[in-house]
């Protein structure tokens, strides 16, 4: 369902122009070849060193039609198209646009949060700046209001409003149980919270029937406050999900439900376990399974890091993705004192620390590893600031930084079954990133962003130039 979703503009667009080609003309009022209007011209991109997500290409030319790939060529091709638009990116690296198959939108104003943002106005604001900052896809998973499907559709044909956006939806947690409605100021609670199977088969099959990409599930004590959701339920979950030919994705926070929702069949772990290191089961079952994992390493760290680092709100790219307010929170030093002083600090630490080993782990067996930071949930997860953080962090998790940004490309849109993107090849979606400084030999020169392209139209850029409103 996301491969058709994600490509259907493109294909409707091919059928309409077909159609008005081959249609024969009916009277005076009718649309001719003459009336369409013309395709534009193709974009030559010249001179810049390129990674496609898979390897180093070195210097190469990029050829962009109708929004795609349509040719990677040498350098100094005597055959490209004459009449193309030619850009000179001599000097500069370009990397594919990042693909966040964990976070939210339309969840935050200033150091707020809760359901009563989710509008057009606050889903774009954020989309923008997740695009400004690289990510060109975004998979909101969970809490999304009854106006998801109408946002969603709007925007996702615009590049120029952000981010492509895909979505679960309200998604389905457990009565009283996670996401907790009251800490999360969801008023207008948009969760199912089915309390049996059957229930809970009805409730997948509502949503599949208003559009969602993706099933996300809850499945989380919150450290034993909240009730879990009963494992005939979540299997439910999953199974209606798989009917309805959707994925199911489920936060986690401790290993036991992890290993038994990937035996029960589920797609996405999209939390990395934190409350004691993977097994060999755990790790045999995701290999099976070919389940994936999203580890979302940012989202512990962004507890405490801001408190921890004042130096950083100094730093351009952090200060200017950030609401005012939040700015001014996170300059105060009672604030910062009081956060230190937290004991769930030190809770995220440990489970920081917990969950980088855990994803080392998984990355040496060769589990299949996907990008997410849940940035936009709370005012501290903070979009596009949040995932070049949790590529930094990948780094002490043992990976390289073309590794890391394999995983933040090819893998996590594969991971979504989204065949039209992450890889900058022939016939995938041009959504790419420009850079100044090679990112392949610090993944900090990722941060270096001179312009973001989606679906063949520069849509952002430079990043230095970016400010929240």
């Amino acid at each position: 369902m996301l491969r058709r979703r994600a490509a259907g503009a493109l294909m409707l667009a091919a059928i309409a122009g077909l159609t008005a080609a081959c249609s024969p003309a009916t009277g005076p009022s009718a649309t001719t070849q003459a009336d369409a209007p013309p395709s534009p011209p193709p974009i030559v991109i010249e001179h810049a060193r390129v990674f496609d997500g898979e390897r180093d290409l070195g210097e190469v030319t990029l050829v962009i039609r109708d929004g795609l790939i349509a040719r990677v060529a040498q350098p100094g091709a005597d055959d490209l198209p004459a009449e193309a638009e030619r850009i000179d990116y001599r000097g500069r690296f370009i990397v594919p646009g990042l693909v966040n198959a964990h976070a939210h939108v339309g969840n935050t104003e200033g150091t707020a949060h809760g359901d009563r943002f989710y509008t057009r106005a606050h889903v774009v604001r954020d989309l923008r700046q997740f695009q400004a900052y690289g990510v060109t896809t975004v998979m909101s998973l969970g809490m999304n209001g009854a106006a998801f499907g109408d946002i969603r559709n709007a925007v996702s044909s615009d590049p120029s409003l952000g981010a492509q956006l895909l979505g679960a939806g309200g998604g389905i947690g457990a009565p009283g149980g996670a996401p907790p409605a009251a800490n999360m100021g969801l008023t207008h609670d948009p969760v199912a919270r089915p309390a049996t199977a059957a229930a809970a088969r009805d409730a997948v099959r509502a949503q599949a029937e208003s559009g969602v990409d993706i099933v996300k599930l809850w499945v989380d004590t919150l450290g034993g406050q909240a009730p879990p959701m009963a494992p005939e339920v979540y299997r439910a979950t999953i199974d209606e999900a798989h009917r309805q030919k959707l994925l199911a994705a489920a936060h986690i926070h401790d290993l036991a439900p992890a290993t038994d929702l990937v035996a029960s069949g589920l797609d996405i772990v999209a939390h990395g376990v934190r409350d004691r290191p993977v097994d060999p089961a755990f790790v045999a079952a995701l290999r099976t399974s070919n389940a994936g994992y999203i580890a979302t390493l940012q989202i512990d760290e962004a507890n405490y890091i801001y408190a921890e680092h004042p130096e950083w709100l100094e730093t351009p790219f952090l200060r200017n993705a950030l609401p005012e307010a939040v700015r001014a929170q996170w300059s105060d030093p009672q604030w910062r004192a009081d956060t230190l002083r937290d004991p769930q600090t030190t809770k995220a630490r440990a489970a920081l620390a917990t969950n980088l080993r855990n994803l080392s782990t998984l990355r040496e067996a060769g589990a299949r590893i996907g990008f997410g930071t849940d940035a936009g949930a709370l005012p501290r997860r903070v979009p596009g600031f949040a995932e070049h953080r949790e590529l930094e962090l990948m780094m002490q998790a043992g990976f390289s930084p073309q590794q890391a940004l394999t995983v933040a490309t090819r893998d996590s849109a594969h991971l979504l079954r989204l065949d039209d993107r992450g890889l900058l090849q022939p016939g995938r979606r041009a959504d790419f990133i420009v850079v100044a400084a090679d990112p392949l030999a610090d993944i900090r020169n990722l941060r270096t962003i001179e312009a973001v392209w989606q679906a063949g139209r520069k849509v952002a850029g430079p990043v230095a130039e970016y400010r929240a409103p």
